[in-house]
């Protein structure tokens, strides 16, 4: 069984969440045939992954009694835009300094 979402084209978008709680979560993808993913979240952490866009996110948060299923967020608004900057707006201005004739 494959622990990692399979890569079928390049039909997948690179996806960010983290995990702004204080309690430990388990986040995973079950609706897409044939695919597993599951990750543990502690607080704090954060998780960049690809998925395709139509894939859902179900964060369970742990409970005394097991886990709850807490939210379902669907990846294409956990989206990563990827932006190319140019060269020329990767040069750094000059620094300008002031005088002082005291």
């Amino acid at each position: 069984m494959s622990h990692l979402l399979s890569s079928e084209g390049n039909n997948q978008i690179l996806c960010y969440y983290a995990n702004i709680t204080n309690q430990i979560q388990v986040v995973r993808i079950e609706n897409i045939p044939n695919w597993y993913f599951e990750r543990v979240m502690f607080p704090g952490h954060r998780l960049m992954f690809e998925a395709r866009p139509e894939a859902v996110l179900e964060i369970h948060t742990g409970t005394v009694a097991g886990a709850i299923l807490s939210d379902k967020i669907p990846c294409y608004v956990l989206r990563v835009i990827e932006e190319v900057a140019t060269d020329t707006e990767l040069v750094i201005p000059e620094k300008r300094y002031a005088v002082c004739a005291c």
